[in-house]
Parts: C-alpha cells; structure tokens; sequence
C-alpha cells in the first residue's frame, strides 16, 4: 500500500485510528471457547465492528504464534478477512543479521502479505535492509517505545547531547525515505512528538500507548498531524476488549467511533 493510498482513507475516513487485535485466548468472551477457531471468531466481529472507522489493523504476533500451528491459522485468516484497502500491520520487532530478517521478510510480505513490519534497529542498516526490498511495503522502525523501560537505551544522552532515539531516527532516514519507513513513537512521550517532528517531518509515525496505556490523544495529535495525516495511533484493549459480554463487537464499535469523533476535530482544526 502506497503512502497517497493511506492517505486517502484518512481522508475519507477521517480517522487515523488504528485497531490493535491484540487478541489473547484468556480475554477473549468465554461463549466464543465453544468455536473452532475462537480467535478468529472474534477477530472476524472485531473487524466487521470496526473496518468503517479505522484505517490500520495492527496484530501483534506473540498472541498468535505463542498457540502454536493453530495460532497461525488464525492469523493468516484475520489477515485473509481484513478488507484489502485497510493497511495491516505486523506487530512482530524483528530484526537479525541480512540473511535471517531476509527470510523474516519474505514470511510476512510474501507468505502472508502484511503491508508493513515493525522492526528493531538495534543491529544496524544490514539488519533493515532486507524489508526495504519489497515494493509498496513498509518497515516501521522503533523509534521512542511506550514502555517504561524506553529510558533504558532509548532515552540515553549521547556525546554528542541528543537522545540515542533522536541518533536513530536520523541515521535512518538514510536507509529508506517517507514513502517506505514510519516510525513507533509511543504515546506515553507526548513531550517529545515536537522534536521528533523536527526530525522526521514527513514521515508516518505509529502511535502506539494510547488509550489503557494512559496517552493522550489531543496532544499526540496537535504536535504529531502533518500535512498528510502522519499519524496512525492504536488502540488495542481499550476498543477490543471494553465488554467480555456477547455484545462485544458492538461495544468496540461504539468505542472506535467515539476516538474517530474526537480525531475529525484534529484533523480539521
């Protein structure tokens, strides 16, 4: 997916939301136990719940491959199910020596065809390149993580006075340009979105920490908008899991729309 086609569905949307199928088995509403595939079952409502609000889906690996072969399937069939004009994010933090993240790349872009990766820099450009070799796909390299642990190496004072994390945004914008990289810059560090913006002016960045993780969604906004939208910001557990009960699909639907409302007033202020 090309960065105008993203755009556009911002715009028609107006809506930067991404969803976040997070989808853990112990969560999951106890009727759905009784399907053959329960995670599916309910990533399929999630989905129809919510595909008219948001531009991104975001599925984070662990919760699939940590169920084994079965956990896959459900994978490769949430990917199958999502509409073909919705961006798909694989939550996956890969990165290894060339010829490993080669062969990462060819499982999610050529195997089960995800748009985008998020990957770890920590090993170097030969460790980025291999995802770069793919057209209309995309690395989301990490940036400025969410967790508490961020200020552990990414928060470090370099020599030369700026954050390690600024050091990687700009070192890399040598590897790829806007139209190929984005980069996660946690919600949790609303005080930063303006020097990163500095940096990375034109590129997409991945929100993640809203929501449950406590991030706020007006000042993300007003520092991290471009003029093409440049945000995609998730929600995982705040929309998907807001009712254990059979009427879940229709509470997360309710919930995406209600972060969409508070978006279009960003987006046009």
């Amino acid at each position: 997916m090309t960065k105008s086609e993203i755009f556009t569905q911002i715009r028609q949307k107006e809506s930067y939301l991404c969803v976040g199928l997070d989808t853990d088995i112990q969560k999951i509403p106890p009727h759905l136990l009784k399907e053959k595939d329960p995670i599916f079952a309910f990533n399929q409502q999630i989905i129809d719940a919510t595909a008219a609000y948001c531009v991104a889906y975001k599925l984070n690996i662990a919760f699939y491959e940590s169920l084994g072969a079965k956990g896959w399937e459900s994978l490769e069939k949430t990917l199958a199910y999502i509409p073909p004009n919705i961006f798909t994010i694989a939550d996956a933090k890969r990165g290894d020596i060339g010829n490993t993240s080669a062969l990462y790349a060819k499982a999610f872009f050529e195997n089960m065809n995800f748009d985008s990766i998020t990957v770890a820099p920590y090993m170097g450009i030969d460790s980025v390149t291999p995802f770069l070799q793919y057209d209309n796909k995309w690395v989301i390299l990490l940036g400025l993580t969410s967790n508490e642990g961020s200020a552990d190496f990414q928060r470090l004072r370099l020599e030369s006075g700026e954050y390690l994390y600024e050091k990687v945004l700009k070192a890399s914008q040598q590897w790829a340009n806007d139209e190929q990289m984005m980069y996660v810059v946690g919600a949790t560090h609303p005080e930063t979105f303006k020097q990163i913006r500095e940096i990375v002016p034109n590129h997409f960045l991945l929100v993640p920490g809203y929501g449950a993780q406590g991030g706020d969604l007006q000042t993300v906004s007003k520092l991290g908008l471009n003029s093409e939208g440049g945000l995609l910001v998730n929600s995982s557990r705040g929309i998907i899991f807001a009712s254990n009960g059979k009427d879940f699909g229709n509470v997360a639907q309710k919930e995406a729309k209600k972060i969409v409302a508070e978006m279009k007033i960003y987006l046009h202020s």
